[in-house]
């Protein structure tokens, strides 16, 4: 009885391991390669999938998913023979499993060294600023190489971007020095407009000033000599109607001898002709009010007579 059960034993862990070959469960988004006696037979898809236990093998289980693969800096001589470092990150796609087994042997070295040397071929005809400057350009090269040289073997390059473009340490601290100077010199040239521009707006004030206070001052001239016009006008309307005689213009303008003289600069006063004029006529008009107060007195013994009457008055033998 004891071989019989040991036989049932391995005949139920035969049986076993049978139904687990058989079901093959594939998740989602991936695929599955199938061979009968190393032969390919059938790609399985996602899901449930019977095979033939101990005939059909998996040989390779593939994500399709999208895959991001970064590369290690590589050198690189640009078209003036300067070596930089260039690192690249490639994004790509599994779109046949049954290629990718077996069109080449390995997809990743081999999108690796396709993408090394088409670099190398692209950033030789370059120069080190062109280089540095056309990432978009190198990129979309890139990317339009690596797509049809992968197409046969089931792979699909979504992107291909440059990480970093790492030129040599001399060539970093010119660069440096060089953006050092331009940014002074941008400063410099800044801080120049600035002064002008400020000069121009402070000119401009200035005129506007002065335009202003000259404006200003014309008018207050103007209404200056409006006003002593008007002062003018009507002095000379009150003295005509007031009617004043000689005497009292001989004694105005007298009042107004020492106005004349005022001020520290007059160094020269010219007496006008007129002057004579004057101080006879206040003179004569000083004279007659002393004889009316001659006259009024009570101890005066004589009359002072105008030579007029005097001459007038006929004689008497």
């Amino acid at each position: 009885m004891q071989p019989v059960i040991i036989v049932l034993i391995i005949l139920v862990v035969l049986v076993f391991i049978a139904l687990i070959k058989t079901i093959q469960v594939i998740p989602q988004a991936s695929a599955a390669i199938v061979e009968r006696f190393g032969r390919y037979t059938r790609t399985l898809n996602a899901g449930l999938n019977i095979v033939v236990p101990f005939i059909d093998t998996i040989r390779n289980r593939i994500d399709l998913r999208e895959q991001v693969v970064p590369f290690p800096p590589q050198p690189v001589i640009t078209q003036d023979n300067l070596v930089v470092n260039i690192d690249t990150v490639i994004y790509y796609q599994v779109t046949d499993a049954r290629a990718a087994t077996y069109e080449v042997a390995s997809y990743i070295q081999a999108i690796e060294q396709l993408t090394v040397t088409t670099l190398r071929n692209i950033i030789g005809g370059m120069d080190l600023e062109r280089t540095l400057t056309s990432r978009e350009e190198i990129n979309a090269a890139l990317r339009g190489v690596l797509d049809e040289a992968t197409g046969k073997w089931g792979i699909r390059v979504n992107r291909v971007e440059l990480k970093a473009i790492e030129p040599p340490t001399s060539i970093q601290d010119s660069m440096e020095k060089q953006m050092r100077a331009d940014r002074d010199k941008r400063a410099a040239i800044l801080q120049a407009e600035g002064v002008r521009q400020s000069e121009i707006l402070r000119a401009e004030g200035e005129k506007q000033s002065q335009i202003l206070r000259a404006e200003g001052e014309a008018k207050a001239a103007a209404l200056r000599a409006e006003g002593e016009a008007q002062a003018v006008r009507t002095v000379f309307e009150a003295i005509h109607a007031g009617d004043p005689d000689q005497k009292l213009l001989s004694y105005q303008y007298l009042q107004m001898l020492p106005k004349i003289a005022e001020g520290d600069a007059n160094k020269l006063w010219i007496v006008p002709s007129e002057i004579g004029d004057a101080l006879k006529g206040l003179s004569g008009a000083m004279g007659n009010f002393g004889g009316l107060g001659g006259g009024s007195g009570s101890s005066g013994t004589s009359t002072s007579v105008p030579a007029q009457e005097r001459r007038e008055k006929p004689s008497i033998d």
